[in-house]
């Protein structure tokens, strides 16, 4: 199933749009998308959410075709049509059957490039995202970790919500989403990325054809690295039945050696059933329901990031018994057995997300993205397998720094002195 490298072609047209393809022959799928290179880290305090309203925004309408007229072509085909904003770039995707791939070619480039904006529709809209916003206000997982990057990223763009807020939003009127589509939506860009039944040289004339008639007359927008100091952030929810916690550190991504290091030291922390924090917080205590951490990294900045969510009596515990698991990480060096399940589970759940053509469509994009080049299966293995006891040793004595530490607290809070943690460990 596996496709190795030399057979994931990557193209660029004149005007700078990428086309990243891989096949996959024995499926009769091929997953299409197109993924900006802009998300709520590029833009103001004032456009904060734009990004993700224009996304909306795309499948209201193009110049040809009402959003109902596009939604009945996908099903007409039994495909799926889908999108999404992160903090650094958008995403426009298509699954579809091979024999249909001219279909989502064609959808896909009037969505991105011939959409209507309809005064109606963005208002519409704009209460959709209210209601998002609101959802989001609703759902304390959700809720805790903004939160919690607010304060981690303190005044910074990776620090605001992807949704924005509900003043933000509220001021984006239909000249300022305009212009900021116009000076986004351009070839240098954008990146096209798919992977299936396909074929690479059809593929590409399709694209050259639908978006190699567009010039570019936008700049790039610089982003600075941000900063990070230590904090404890308590937000009263009385409705809450239980206390949500957030506690990471920073991280960096960057060169990819160090990525796998990241990523087996998140996996033997938090990141499996027989995981430390799992089997010390859920198993032998019964302290929690959930409890798990998680690597998000970013192209010049990351955290790992510990969530529990636990009764409000329990919750100085599960905090300490979090930082005392950070603690054993920078004592002694991970056994030999603990290293190899931690290398199994990361290499088991690599091989398995790496089956369908939608998750190899996104995984083209994201290494294009972050590092401008194409890792093989074999080769994510092999970094993977490399790692050592002593490599995460020194890694977790070098970002379980106390000074650096953040929590965020979120629920029945009154009364229990959790803005007075210390973060000692």
């Amino acid at each position: 199933m596996s496709a190795m490298k030399d057979e994931i072609r990557k193209e660029m047209f004149g005007n700078g749009l990428v086309l990243i393809t891989e096949p996959m022959r024995t499926l009769r799928s091929v997953a299409l998308g197109v993924w900006m290179k802009r998300g709520s880290r590029h833009e103001s305090t004032e456009q904060n959410g734009i990004s993700h309203f224009i996304e909306h925004l795309l499948f209201k309408g193009t110049e040809t075709r009402s959003a109902k007229e596009i939604a009945l072509i996908v099903d007409s085909v039994g495909g799926q049509m889908d999108a999404f904003t992160t903090k650094e770039y958008t995403c426009f995707y298509f699954k579809v059957l091979d024999e249909h791939v001219d279909i989502a070619v064609d959808l896909l480039s009037d969505i991105v490039r011939h959409p209507k904006f309809i005064p109606d529709e963005v208002e519409k809209e704009r209460k959709v995202i209210y209601e998002e916003i609101k959802m989001v206000d609703d759902t304390p997982d959700e809720l805790v970790y903004d939160i919690f990057s607010e304060s981690f990223w303190k005044n910074h763009p990776l620090g605001r919500p992807i949704q924005g807020t509900m003043r933000s939003v509220s001021r984006m009127d239909l000249d300022m989403l305009i212009r900021f589509f116009r000076d986004s939506y351009q070839p240098s860009n954008l990146m096209i990325t798919a992977a299936g039944n396909l074929d690479h040289g059809r593929l590409a004339d399709a694209m050259r054809r639908a978006f190699e008639p567009i010039r570019n007359s936008t700049t790039p927008i610089p982003i600075a690295a941000p900063g990070t100091t230590g904090a404890v952030v308590v937000r009263e929810k009385k409705e809450l039945g239980q206390l949500h916690l957030c506690l990471g550190v920073p991280c960096f991504g960057l060169p990819p050696e160090r990525r796998y290091r990241e990523y087996v030291l998140n996996t033997l922390l938090g990141g499996t059933m027989s995981s430390r924090l799992f089997q010390h917080i859920r198993e032998e205590r019964g302290l929690a329901y959930s409890v798990f951490s998680s690597v998000n990294s970013f192209l010049d900045s990351g955290n790992l990031l510990v969530y529990a969510a636990t009764s409000p009596e329990s919750g100085k515990e599960v905090v300490e018994l979090i930082l005392q698991e950070f603690s054993r990480l920078k004592q002694g060096s991970v056994g030999a057995g603990e290293l190899k399940m931690a290398k199994d589970h990361l290499k088991g759940s690599l091989m398995l997300s790496l089956e369908s053509s939608s998750s190899r469509m996104s995984n083209l994009a994201r290494q294009e993205f972050y590092y401008g080049r194409q890792f093989s299966v074999n080769e994510i293995l092999q970094g993977i397998d490399a790692v050592t006891g002593e490599e995460l040793l020194d890694l977790s004595r070098e970002i379980f720094d106390p000074s650096s530490c953040t929590l965020a607290v979120l629920g029945q809070t009154a009364g229990l002195g959790m803005d007075k943690v210390e973060l000692r460990f």
